[in-house]
């Protein structure tokens, strides 16, 4: 496979992207792909555009939306993900409270107790699904219970949660593509579920982020009704997706590192920087998305206004002019500024949360399962080039 045409659904590049990232990176690190986007892959680069205010998000969902004839539902393009300042600033800071590492702090004990039930449960098996059975409960049970959505739910949005996921690589699909599809019927059907919601919290508030948000919107413009929907949309699915993600690359990265599954063992307090490390190593989402608002120099190439550009977020953190020995794990990595939270205004909100989560969870699985090992030779990955996550990691202990 040419590193100059590389084909993002094939399935060698699907299991492994690093090999392209580091060709890409020394042939043409900004290349413009046949598939009609510009692809960054050097660290420098990728930040570069993330800190550039010229370099928007709004623009993408008016892309998404002419590519697609139609306009763009609500709960598209209306998250704090998607805005520029000032909608961005004033959405961001409605929710940013509930995320800080103070307050996620406080749910150290509590995440602790859940993770401790997940593996009560397996624990006499032998074996599990570490994904379907222990990565994906996890943070979809915390997001759920500071939303104030029913967890009993989980079962019916998580099939929206997976297509509005596929989704994420819509626009380089065939408008008429079933992904693209399923991708906005998920949206259409979430943000039917949280109206209902939203109808009950409304009538009864209660004490969760949802009936909050509700009364910000309630106190005047602060927020309308689509960017509730949008917002609510958001923190469901990023705050378990990317999570799910975080768990199963990492558990899988230090299956296939024994020695440094043994130093973590060995040093459980290392957890802080080990979760770090496996982030930057294989982190879960590999690239995000920017349009300019002007004609823009970078790296020998004019990038025109409105023309999609993607910083790849998994390339920068293998970038060697940035980590030294970037394909060796090395749990105790030192001066790990890695980006697999983003970088600048749009930073992850919820990188505290996954943190912990992170942490939480990937300690008490290698401490308390001394004999955890892999149960297959060939992982398989989820079809996606915005999200990189294993489709189930059978284990056995």
């Amino acid at each position: 496979m040419s590193a100059m045409s590389f084909n993002p659904m094939d399935p060698e590049f699907v299991a492994d992207p690093y090999p392209t990232y580091h060709r890409l990176r020394a042939e043409d690190p900004v290349h413009h792909s046949p598939l009609g986007f510009w692809m960054l892959t050097r660290y420098e680069d990728v930040v570069a555009v993330l800190r550039d205010a010229r370099f928007a998000k709004e623009a993408i969902a008016t892309l998404v939306a002419a590519r697609f004839g139609v306009p763009v539902p609500a709960g598209v393009g209306l998250s704090m993900l998607d805005r520029d300042p000032p909608d961005h600033t004033r959405l961001r800071g409605l929710v940013s409270k509930a995320f800080t590492p103070r307050v996620v702090d406080r749910l150290r004990p509590h995440i602790q107790q859940i993770v401790d039930g997940l593996l009560a449960r397996v624990e006499g098996a032998g074996s599990m699904d570490l994904i379907e059975e222990f990565a994906y409960p996890l943070p979809v049970t915390v997001i759920c219970e500071m939303l104030g959505v029913p967890v009993e739910d989980h079962e019916r949005f998580k099939a929206w949660g997976v297509d509005i996921a596929r989704g994420l690589d819509a626009i380089l699909l065939p408008p008429d593509s079933e992904v693209a599809q399923k991708s906005l019927a998920g949206r259409r059907a979430l943000a039917d579920y949280f109206r209902g919601l939203i109808a009950e919290r409304r009538a009864a508030p209660r004490d969760d982020m949802l009936s909050g948000l509700i009364a910000a919107e309630e106190a005047g413009d602060t927020l309308s009704e689509n960017e509730l929907l949008a917002t609510c949309i958001l923190l469901l699915v990023a705050g378990h997706e990317t999570t799910v993600n975080l768990i199963g690359n990492g558990s899988l990265a230090l299956l296939r590192h024994p020695a440094e599954l043994r130093r973590l063992r060995e040093r459980p307090g290392l957890i802080a920087s080990a979760v770090e490390e496996l982030l930057r190593y294989d982190g879960p989402v590999q690239r995000t998305a920017r349009v300019p608002s002007e004609d823009v120099e970078l790296g020998g190439h004019t990038i025109g206004k409105g023309e999609l550009v993607m910083p790849f977020i998994g390339a920068a953190d293998r970038d060697p002019a940035q980590f030294p020995d970037p394909d060796r794990l090395d749990i105790t990595r030192a001066d790990n500024r890695h980006i697999a939270f983003g970088w600048g205004i749009h930073f992850c909100l919820g990188a505290p949360l996954a943190r912990v989560e992170g942490q939480i969870a990937i300690n008490t699985l290698v401490q308390r399962l001394p004999k955890l090992a892999l149960a297959t030779d060939r992982p398989e990955y989820r079809q996606s080039l915005t999200l990189r996550g294993l489709q189930g990691l059978p284990v056995s202990f």
